[in-house]
């Protein structure tokens, strides 16, 4: 199957794992969620942003056929999840706000009891889980004891045991100090990389999506806004800020505008700020700096944050 990217464009060849189609879920005369459409590649994490009820946990219940569509299509490696609830989830993992697990119970008790439920998981598939998310030395240990964050790994655990294509997770950074944040973040892309999963993640830490990410949609009053990259060069930005740190500021400048009349040039004391139409413009400009005999201590791109992204997409509402 060929992956579409964002724009309409070809990518490369890629597995869909999950497509969305027209998905639309309405409660009496209100629309919470409304005409999305969007696809999702193994291999990447791919993320959802909005305020509070713009329809992000809607849109995973539905995925996952915790609550039904008005109208639209779901569809896990090509099974629709309408028409073959079973044979679709037989491909996802998923944890919708807080993982389900039996506190007088061990951990491996957990999971034994919810292997039970899935064909073909054993106990070696068990321990291979357990040590993937580096609960194995504390598994037969009772769940009453475990600190949230080895809750939540205990969960991801339960999620991954089917060997899923799909893992969707609502919100799995709640109540995780910065360690535990960051020890999940890498261990999901590791499984998208690593792996070939599609992992899909919703929250409403902007900073860990921008580090945690491929891509994110951002939807807005059950609509979707946009569906954009996290990286700048992949992101269709159709103009970048670069910060050139120089010996001499105003010999930069003026070199910068001999030769590109129509690039806009800010001199600073010891650094100038130059808008230019496309990355490949950046060696082009260093290249003409040297020519001039300029010395450069430093090149950066000065790239919107996904925040300031966000706010300005969603016109400045933050509580995502």
């Amino acid at each position: 199957m060929i992956y579409l990217n964002s724009s309409g464009g070809v990518n490369v060849s890629q597995t869909i794992a999950v497509q969305i189609r027209n998905l639309t879920k309405t409660i009496g005369k209100k629309t919470i969620v409304d005409n999305l459409s969007f696809d999702i590649p193994k291999g990447e994490v791919f993320g959802f942003l909005g305020p509070n009820g713009a329809g992000k946990t809607t849109t995973i219940r539905m995925m996952v056929g915790l609550i039904s569509k008005t109208s639209g299509q779901v569809l896990i490696n090509g099974i629709d999840v309408s028409k073959n609830f079973s044979q679709a989830m037989k491909h996802v993992g998923a944890i919708v706000e807080n993982p389900e697990l039996y506190k007088y119970l061990t951990g491996y008790q957990n999971l034994r009891h919810f292997a039970k439920m899935s064909p073909g998981v054993d106990r070696a598939r068990i321990d291979e889980v357990a040590k993937q998310v580096g609960l194995d030395q504390r598994i037969h240990e009772k769940v009453k004891t475990y600190s949230l964050g080895m809750r939540q790994r205990l969960g991801l655990a339960q999620a991954l045991l089917r060997r899923p294509d799909v893992l969707i997770l609502d919100e799995p950074t709640n109540g995780l100090d910065p360690a535990g944040i960051r020890e999940l973040r890498d261990y999901l892309r590791s499984l998208a990389q690593s792996q070939g999963l599609a992992v899909i993640v919703s929250s409403h830490l902007l900073s860990e999506m921008e580090l945690m990410c491929d891509r994110v949609a951002i939807i807005q009053a059950g609509k979707l806004v946009d569906v954009r990259p996290i990286h700048s060069e992949d992101s269709g930005e159709t103009q970048q800020v670069v910060s050139i740190e120089v010996g001499d500021a105003a010999a930069a400048t003026a070199a910068i505008k001999a030769q590109y009349e129509s690039i806009s040039v800010v001199q600073m004391d010891k650094r100038v700020e130059v808008a230019v139409g496309g990355r490949e413009t950046i060696p082009d400009i260093v290249h003409c700096l040297a020519l001039a005999n300029v010395k450069i201590y430093g090149v950066r791109t000065n790239n919107k944050s996904l925040e300031e992204t966000f706010l300005e997409i969603t016109g400045g509402v933050s509580n995502v």
